[in-house]
């Protein structure tokens, strides 16, 4: 399967590049051809300009300020997302990567008075999560989880109508020791390799 790796982390010392890189190794164990986009590493700039705006709902020209990124996205069939849960939701990087890349008439069509917004982007037909959260699962909860429904709903809802999700969070992050981490690792590894 050809798999889309998204990671968006600024450390590269961090629990996120220990993790980002348990999903490549367990993604290339199970025989999938992979990309990865690394948003930090590329100096991927989250922020749309005011003439890209203006030019967002125009076929062609919305997607060449991110060629690069529409093609790594209408090339996959898998994308797993790593990245940390921050205030319950998605690193600004990480937002500024959907509101830029995932543009009209390449991954949806517009919706018009008479019809709905049409998805685009059936060829993807699994998405996975593999994230860090401060909070306890608890208080996730009862946030809503933010950045897990706008991957999981609202991507998803872009994609095969059958399109299978997985979401891996540890939780507790702050709080977090070795052998909680290595445990996540290896949940990882049992997943992700049978996803």
């Amino acid at each position: 399967m050809r798999v889309l790796v998204v990671y968006c982390h600024p450390c590269a010392e961090s629990f996120n590049a220990a993790i980002r890189d348990t999903v490549l190794s367990t993604l290339e164990g199970a025989g999938h051809d992979i990309r990865l986009i690394d948003l930090y590493a590329q100096g991927f700039d989250p922020a749309m300009s005011a003439e890209e705006r203006r030019g967002y709902h125009e076929p062609d020209s919305n997607v060449q300020p991110v060629a690069e990124h529409v093609d790594a996205i209408n090339w996959c069939e898998m994308i797993v997302f790593v990245y940390p849960t921050w205030w319950f939701g998605l690193p600004a990087m990480l937002k500024g990567w959907f509101d830029r890349v995932w543009v009209p008439h390449v991954t949806f069509e517009m919706p018009t008075e008479g019809a709905g917004m049409k998805p685009k982007m059936q060829h993807i037909r699994k998405i996975a999560v593999v994230t860090t959260c401060g909070a306890t699962w608890l208080v996730s909860k009862l946030m809503g989880e933010p950045g897990r429904k706008t991957i999981l709903r609202g991507m998803r809802a872009l994609c095969a109508p059958n399109c299978r999700t997985l979401y891996l969070a540890h939780y507790k992050m702050d709080t977090s020791t070795t052998e909680s981490r290595d445990r996540y690792l290896a949940k990882i590894r049992h997943r992700l390799g049978k996803f």
